[in-house]
């Protein structure tokens, strides 16, 4: 007796799948506005707002991905005919992952965080994700005279004290790997491209959601390989979760990295 993978099955009529003139039109809202955000309203508010210019980025790519989640929830409360939590878990995958063959539920099967994990370290903690990203400049160079958007440029003393910086990295982590672009990207999006992708939906996800990325052009090609650890467990398995924690774990350095400047432990 044959097993039938549950991710080749038909999608049923409750499981409409969405267009390609969809799919981009969704990208397009949520990813349009953030290069305008950080390379033309930031740098025109800045001088008038007297803010730090990084500052004030970051908070327009917050703003950014509350729009998205505003997006998301839109787009569910229009698609389902109950808007109700348990019908929300089960359309964006919010749910314990399950066999592709027998359709199971398991805790168990997040032990392949681990190898997910370590195909992102090996892309996005080593300098291959970088090297990739700077192909980019060889046909657009102009791109390496636009703002690197690093964090990391927060690290001065003059931000020591400043603890209100921890509740807007609390936030940009919550809409970042939560109910920003994971949510839309992954629970909204990915469930619904394997109409117009088919068994590469993961690929084509990832490839979206590094595109997405126009406001740090030099990074977005790196993003479209680290980004498969992501799309391609949440995909197979239909767990959204997936996702959440490999994600979130660039949430850990950024709220210990903005700890340590504000509370002045990193000078």
């Amino acid at each position: 007796m044959t097993t039938t993978d549950i991710s080749e099955l038909p999608t049923h009529a409750d499981d409409s799948q969405y267009s390609l003139t969809k799919i981009l039109a969704i990208w397009a809202i949520v990813a349009i506005p953030m290069p305008l955000m950080a390379f033309v309203l930031a740098p025109t508010l800045a001088p008038k707002l007297n803010m730090n210019p990084l500052i004030l980025i970051w908070l327009l790519m917050i703003a950014g991905m509350i729009w998205q989640f505003i997006v998301s929830v839109w787009l569910l409360y229009r698609e389902l005919d109950k808007f109700t939590w348990a019908a929300i878990c089960k359309r964006i995958w919010l749910q314990k992952p399950r066999d592709p063959k027998t359709g199971k539920a398991s805790y168990k099967l997040f032990w392949w965080l681990i190898p997910a994990f370590a195909f992102y370290a090996l892309i996005e903690m080593t300098p291959v994700s970088d090297t990739i990203g700077r192909v980019i400049l060889i046909p657009l160079p102009f791109l390496s005279d636009l703002p690197d958007l690093d964090l990391s440029d927060l690290a001065a003393p003059e931000f020591v004290g400043a603890w209100w910086l921890m509740g807007v990295a609390l936030v940009s982590c919550l809409f970042n790997y939560f109910l920003g672009e994971e949510l839309l990207f992954r629970g909204v999006l990915l469930p619904k491209m394997r109409g117009v992708f088919g068994k590469w939906d993961w690929v084509a996800n990832s490839a979206l959601f590094a595109l997405y990325h126009m406001h740090r052009p030099v990074q977005m090609l790196g993003f479209i390989i680290g980004g498969l650890a992501w799309s391609l467990p949440s995909r197979h398995f239909r767990s959204i979760w997936f996702a959440i924690i490999l994600h979130g774990f660039e949430g850990i350095f950024v709220l210990v990295g903005v700890f340590a400047v504000v509370s002045g432990l990193a000078f």
